[in-house]
This record gives structure tokens, sequence and C-alpha cells, in this order.
């Protein structure tokens, strides 16, 4: 597991350096600046006054000169400062991350004890009007978008029961309870939206391990069904449904964009959809450090875990 460990903690820099010199280029393609889009706004005037700025900000520099200054920047801790608000980027993110791991903690929670559970009961019922009703609500989950369905959760209940979700966000220090409520829609409909794919994995796999032979065996010495199903069935079948939750944990905190803007949660998702409107480069390429960093992290966790659900799997070389 030491050795394992070492080889996966090697490749965590090299794979973090793809993706910031990805992310880097990328988002020097987008058509303008943020000394345009100040210069729309009517903040400052006057060509001159734009070709100093942009010296000022380093923008006439070579492309990798820019590219070794933010990540020694990143090295030593500072993202820089938002060309939009001048600011910190770092302290900018601290202030929203709460609000994003709150929202991902709470869907994948809410994914987790619809998924599982309900994949269990569909490949126990298979074939049965219940597995039908249950894997068609499934087949739907995957194919409806989440900023349709985010948007169906807070128009229908307003046009019938005059009903609307709080728009100003209570921080959780502040009021526990009305920040937790603010929670509960884009949770369930994120959450619901995770929940699908994790929910016909557990179905498929339980479907195959309840046909293998040591569960055919379990039943002839007379155990109870509940027995099998959780401490031979489901413990067998959960190494494949552990790699589809991690995934969907590793990807979900970018996929709460989206649902951050519909519901105005103040999160590092509307943070970034700002800074993509400004074109505020730093705060772009911090918020996408982040969510680099919790992608690696998460993948690890999800391989070292294989060990821990099968301990018939070793990670050292033959």
């Amino acid at each position: 597991m030491t050795e394992y460990l070492f080889r996966r903690l090697w490749l965590l820099p090299l794979n973090f350096i793809m993706v910031t010199i990805l992310v880097f280029v990328l988002i020097r393609l987008m058509p303008g600046d943020v000394l345009l889009v100040k210069a729309g706004e009517g903040l400052f005037a006057g060509q001159r006054e734009l070709e100093d700025l942009r010296r000022q900000m380093g923008f006439d520099k070579p492309i990798y000169v820019q590219y070794g200054e933010f990540i020694w920047g990143v090295v030593r801790g500072d993202f820089g400062r938002s060309f939009w608000t001048d600011r910190p980027v770092s302290a900018m993110i601290l202030e929203r991350l709460p609000v994003t791991l709150e929202l991902a903690f709470f869907a994948i929670s809410v994914a987790v004890t619809i998924a599982i559970p309900v994949g269990i009961i569909s490949a126990i019922r298979q074939d049965s009007a219940l597995d039908y009703l249950l894997r068609g609500v499934a087949i739907a989950g995957i194919s409806v978008p989440g900023f349709w369905l985010g948007t169906l959760v807070i128009a229908f209940p307003a046009i019938w029961w005059g009903f609307l979700p709080p728009l100003r966000f209570t921080p959780l220090l502040s009021d526990p309870i009305r920040n937790i409520s603010q929670f509960i829609l884009p949770a369930l409909v994120l959450g619901t939206l995770l929940s699908t794919t994790t929910m016909r994995m557990t179905r498929s796999m339980m479907l195959e391990v309840l046909r293998q032979d040591y569960v055919r065996t379990a039943r002839s010495k007379g155990l109870g069904e509940k027995v099998i199903i959780i401490r031979h069935a489901l413990k067998n079948a959960l190494l494949p449904v552990w790699t589809v939750i991690g995934l969907r944990i590793a990807f979900l905190i970018g996929g709460t964009v989206i649902i951050e803007s519909i519901f105005a949660l103040p999160g590092m998702g509307t943070l970034l959809l700002d800074a993509i409107k400004t074109r505020d480069w730093p705060v772009i390429q911090g918020i996408n450090i982040v969510f680099t960093v919790w992608v690696l992290v998460i993948n690890l966790i999800v391989d070292v875990g294989y060990g821990w659900i099968d301990p018939r799997i070793r990670f050292t070389k033959d």
C-alpha cells in the first residue's frame, strides 16, 4: 500500500501541471480581456490608458513568462489578484468555497441515499412493475438537464402555491436552520440527477452477483434473504458502484455551477460565471486549481478505497 501511494503521489504534480497549462492557455483564447470589458462599462477611456494598463498587468509578456509567474505564485499559495475587483483571489475563493462544499455534501448524501437502496430493490424485484418504474425514473433522470429540472422546481411551486426559495443567502453560523433549508431544493435536484447513474450501476452489479454460485450456496444453507443481500451480495457488488460514486463526487464540485446560479447560492460556481463574464483570468485560474485538486484527491481516495472494499485487491507489483 505504501509503495502504491508513493507512486500515485508522484503522479499528482504531473497531472496538476498538465491541467494548469491547459486552463492557462484556453482562457487566453477567449475573445477580449478584462480591460476591454471595463472599457465597455465606461470605467476608463482612451487607447493610451488601455495600453498602459495592459503593460502593467503583464498582458504584453510572452505566454510562457506569464505562466511561469502564475505557477510560481501558486507554489507560494498566491493565486494573484482579481483584475476586476483587485482583491486577492485566494480570499475570494475561501469566501465561496464553504457554500459549494456544503451543497456538494448534501447532494452526494441525497444521491447515495437514493441510489443504493433503489438499485437493490430494482435488482431484487427484477422485471416487476416496480423495477420498470424505477428504471424509467433513472433513465429520465439521466436524460433531463439539470438546469431544466432546477428551473421547474422553482417555477412550478411559485405558480401553484406562491412559494419561492429565499433569494438572500444566510451563512451557516448565522442561522443553521435557515441555511440548511436553503440547500434542500438544490441538493435534492443535484442529488437526484447524480443518483441515476449510481442506481443503474447498483442494479446491474446486484443482478450479476445474485446469480453467482456462492449466493445460491448461501440460500441453500438457509441464510435469510436480508443477510444474503447485505453481507454477501452488496459487498461484492459495491466495487464498481464505488468507482461510479467516486467519479460523480470528483465532478460534482464543477457541476454545482448551474445549480448555484439557478438557486442564487453564492458559491464558487457563481463566482466562476461572473469571472468568465468579466474575463477575470486570475479568478478563473484559481477556481480551476481548486477543482483540479479536488478531482485528483478524490480519485486517489477512490483508488485506495478499493483495498478496503475488497481485501483481495493488492497494490504491490507481482
